[in-house]
């Protein structure tokens, strides 16, 4: 391609005041007047494309010419003009696969259907049209420009998606290598911060990748335990899978025909990483290696035969898998999956158009939701008639009068800045984001009261949302209203891939009662990553301490609720609540707050016992039960003598219990002094494990009343029911 051409992708940076086709966008107005100036529209009755665009260059004909996707190899003329206007009356017969260049003074835009739906943060690759190592080479340049691959990309409010297109022909999109993921010799895809890579097919085995590793950016490489905020769903991996990940993270619908590890084997000190999730995956040939992380939940995972162990150090969970490692103190594998509906994901159906798969419920389930025949149970919905595509610079206005109109909504991409909450409130609502850390909902001035609130309707599905806060709010979300008590039974709500976050970025003052608050009845939660930031941008310490403030990560006031996946770090309160009847958690990652400055500052129960579990059961309940558990102590406290006195509180009672329950200490002088109600031993000596509590003979924590948000915690017009 010519040094003068610029991609669209570049150019625009460059020459704002010549097009409009930018980043973000001031005003709707503004928006509404870009795409009227830059547009794109199929005449399927015609089967002709016409372009128009603004003006630019000084003098000269525009030259159109078309390939059949963004990076091409091939672009062949087809017209010129003077006009701001050009009709294509011979396109591909695929109107996704036409985009055009449109060059003047060497200056080039391009214009294709598929940006114009998805906007400026989606990238489509299609092996019909590219060579093997066009996707390859173009997202490792990102990973590498735009500031993803180094520690500054923690903090970046840039996102990107990256979908491949079903293959064809038995062509992949592997460039071919050898060796590990991580070696210059594997020619892998490096996945960085806030990035998503996707499958168009209907299985995974439609979309071929070659190697596709994750490279963590502390201790040379051999550090994974900041690698955030990235996922892929809906693809297969022939060669290696290096998923060198922790929170936020995750893996989805995959098919890893082979894999050498899971881990980062780059550095010269030992390498580890701090959790990290997978689900609904098939590995083929070859079991795969956690070592080195220091916990992990896997769902509904097909391993090949044996029982050997697989890695990880304290807490590893096997939920729904077939041919999971045995059960010993770290592992933990369960038989099914009691309730589980998978995310939806968006496609390409035989009719050529974008849809998007929503998988249906299923019960103890094993093994894989999908074949290789065959999508698996579920409905689909066509995107461009049934959804309302969101773009960055949407507000809280347009996508709620979409959702009362009765559309579903798909976020690109983007930094959503609101006025007021997303507020669900029908049932079957969807809101569905392209990657899990590819969408932040970011509360401007204007909004104390949080970033999504749910009405406890049925079938509402969450799906793939970051949640940031960059000024005092209620909650970030909350599902159901305080007074909820519908019986969603027969068609739960599902949460998926959800993170909240709490400071890291922002340097002003802020206070949050509750990341999450959950009151409606039979919610699946299906991985969660709650997070009041132990580092970030800004000075920490006890600066931290009273600038990012919240109580607590999760409050469940609801009953029947199961999570799968629960990760929930360095809230100043209880970081998980717990008071709604027949609750389950299988697997829950916790550090407690590192900055807690003194031991007056973090007490529990009116000042009566040292810190605050990390995961409490309120006296009051009756039925619950959870399983894998772990709390690891990185206990700094200003004046070196903070301790937390227990891991976790629950009622003595015989239908509530706790298994496989793990403490340990990481660093700093402070202790957690018991795993659960007052017994099980001390960090201070080393790991300590409680394999069941159920009804036991530790001491029951002090009845409490626990200060919750209410109505008057936002306006009157937040009303869920209309």
């Amino acid at each position: 391609m010519s040094k003068k051409i610029i991609s669209v992708f570049t150019a625009f940076a460059l020459m704002l005041t010549l097009c409009s086709f930018v980043i973000s966008y001031p005003s709707a107005a503004k928006r509404q007047e870009n795409k009227i100036a830059r547009k794109i529209v199929y005449n399927k009755k015609k089967h002709n494309i016409a372009l128009s665009w603004p003006a630019f260059g000084s003098s000269g004909n525009y030259v159109i010419t078309r390939g059949g996707s963004r990076l091409a190899s091939d672009f062949v003329p087809v017209g010129s003009t003077s006009k701001l206007t050009f009709t294509d009356n011979k396109p591909n017969a695929d109107k996704y696969e036409n985009y055009y260049k449109i060059t003047r003074n060497a200056i080039t835009i391009i214009l294709s259907l598929e940006n114009q739906i998805f906007g400026d943060h989606m990238y489509f690759y299609d092996r019909k049209h590219e060579k093997a190592e066009t996707a390859r080479n173009d997202i490792n340049s990102q990973f590498s420009t735009i500031g993803l691959s180094g520690p500054n990309g923690e903090w970046t409010t840039k996102r990107q998606a990256y979908y491949f297109k079903a293959n064809v022909d038995d062509q992949t999109y592997d460039s071919g290598g050898s060796g590990s993921a991580s070696s210059a010799e594997a020619n892998s895809i490096e996945l960085g911060f806030y990035s998503h890579i996707g499958g168009l097919g209907k299985v995974p085995s439609a979309v071929k990748l070659g190697s596709v590793f994750t490279r963590p950016h502390l201790s040379g490489g051999a550090n994974a335990t900041c690698t955030f905020w990235r996922s892929m769903e809906n693809v297969a991996v022939m060669r290696d899978f290096a998923w060198t990940v922790s929170q936020s993270t995750s893996a989805r619908r995959m098919l890893i025909e082979s894999t050498s590890k899971y881990i980062s084997d780059i550095g010269d000190t030992n390498f580890w990483g701090s959790g990290g999730f997978i689900a609904d995956t098939h590995y083929t040939s070859s079991r795969p290696n956690w070592g080195g992380q220091q916990q992990w939940y896997t769902r509904n995972a097909i391993f090949p035969s044996g029982s050997g162990a697989m890695g990880g150090s304290y807490n590893m969970v096997w939920q729904g898998c077939v041919n999971p490692p045995k059960a010993d103190d770290a592992n933990s594998p369960i038989p099914v999956t009691p309730m589980i509906r998978e995310k939806p994901f968006l496609f390409i159906d035989n009719d050529g158009e974008y849809k998007v798969f929503v998988p249906a419920w299923q019960k103890d389930r094993a093994g894989v939701s999908w074949s290789s025949a065959g999508m698996g149970e579920g409905k689909i919905q066509d995107l461009l008639t049934g959804w309302y595509i969101a773009k960055d610079g949407d507000t809280d206005i347009e996508i709620n009068t979409a959702l009362k109109a009765g559309k579903n909504i798909f976020f690109t991409p983007g930094h959503y800045a609101l006025n007021a909450p997303v507020q669900v409130n029908r049932k079957d609502a969807i809101l569905l984001g392209a990657g899990i850390a590819s969408v932040t909902l970011e509360p401007t001035e204007k909004n104390t009261w949080g970033c999504i609130y749910a009405d406890d309707k049925d079938g509402i599905i969450i799906a793939g949302l970051l949640m940031d806060s960059f000024n005092s709010t209620t909650y970030q979300i909350r599902i159901g209203d305080e007074g909820a008590n519908a019986d969603h039974a027969a068609n739960p709500i599902l949460l998926t891939d959800i993170t909240c976050r709490v400071g890291g970025v922002q340097s002003k003052n802020i206070q949050i009662q509750a990341s999450m608050q959950i009151n409606s009845n039979n919610v699946v939660g299906d991985h969660f990553w709650l997070w009041r930031a132990d580092h970030g941008s800004q000075r920490g310490g006890d600066l931290r301490w009273v600038r990012d403030r919240c109580k607590n990560g999760l409050i469940v006031t609801g009953d029947d609720v199961t999570l799968y996946g629960l990760f929930a770090e360095h809230y100043q309160e209880y970081e998980v609540l717990w008071l709604g009847e027949r609750g389950r958690t299988y697997f829950f990652q916790n550090e407690p707050p590192y900055d807690a400055p003194n031991q007056a500052s973090w007490s529990s129960q009116g000042g009566r016992v040292d810190g605050y579990a990390a995961f409490k059961v309120a006296n009051t309940v009756k039925e619950h039960h959870s399983i894998g558990m772990g709390s690891y102590a990185v206990i700094t406290g200003t004046d070196g003598k903070v301790n937390k006195k227990n891991g976790f509180e629950i009622p003595n009672s015989p239908n509530v219990k706790f298994e496989k329950m793990i403490i340990t200490r990481f660093a700093g002088p402070g202790n957690i002094q018991n795993v659960i109600n007052s017994i099980g031993g001390s960090t201070a000596t080393g790991v300590k494990r409680v394999a069941l509590y159920n009804n036991g003979t530790g001491i029951q924590p002090y009845d409490e009343k626990f200060d919750l948000p209410d109505r008057e915690s936002y306006p009157a017009y937040i009303n869920m029911d209309k």
